[in-house]
């Protein structure tokens, strides 16, 4: 195995889950993860973050994908943990392996960064979608200050090698907004204590029209 297979088997995982889950971003994920009802799809679970967010009384059903082996491990363990039977299965965003129409409610946090064609993956979740459903967002992305972004750019072809394909200058509600979604903003911001660079955030709920 070479230095960089090593790195991604086993440094990127740790580095993303404990980047994951500082407290701020944890604030932040307990805002919008609970908002999940009934037939639940999670884009990105690996590491399991959410699971202790999530309320069990409001969901009937809870799936997801990742792309990572190791991080699944963590996030079936959280399941395990939880007490839900969970359908945790490895895949990547621009082929969801459900059946269109399959879920009410999506949740997507700090996953739209690092996938390889974030259009088509709106275009997924639209489709595994009802008609009527969300998607629940929380992502960091393009800054709105041009200095802030200037870094962003500067910055992004080392960041991406080391956090695994993660890029800063991805626009957030307003590619969502472009995909066909309904877009209702909770909260958006700069993380406190953060690098200004990585830190600026959007949350909220992105709707799939009727």
């Amino acid at each position: 195995m070479g230095i960089t297979s090593w790195y991604e088997a086993n440094v990127m995982p740790r580095l993303i889950t404990c980047a994951c889950s500082q407290g701020q971003v944890m604030k932040r994920r307990s805002a919008v993860v609970p908002l999940a009802r009934g037939d639940v799809f999670e884009l990105g679970c690996g590491g399991g973050i959410n699971h202790a967010f999530y309320d069990p009384k409001a969901i009937t059903s809870y799936a997801g994908i990742d792309p990572h082996e190791g991080l699944l491990d963590g996030a079936r363990a959280a399941a395990r943990v939880k007490g839900w039977a969970a359908d945790l299965r490895q895949g990547w965003g621009e082929a969801i392996p459900f059946d269109d129409a399959s879920f009410d409610c999506v949740v997507c946090t700090f996953t739209l960064c690092s996938v390889s064609d974030p259009a088509q993956v709106m275009r997924e979740l639209r489709r595994i979608l009802r008609p009527g459903g969300q998607a629940l967002f929380l992502e960091h992305g393009r800054a709105p200050d041009s200095d802030v972004r200037r870094w962003q750019q500067r910055i992004e072809p080392v960041w991406k090698r080391l956090a695994g394909g993660c890029h800063l200058t991805r626009p957030i509600a307003g590619a969502l907004v472009g995909a066909g979604f309904a877009v209702e903003t909770l909260g958006e911001g700069y993380t406190p204590k953060a690098p200004r660079f990585a830190g600026w955030m959007e949350w909220g709920i992105a709707r799939k029209p009727q």
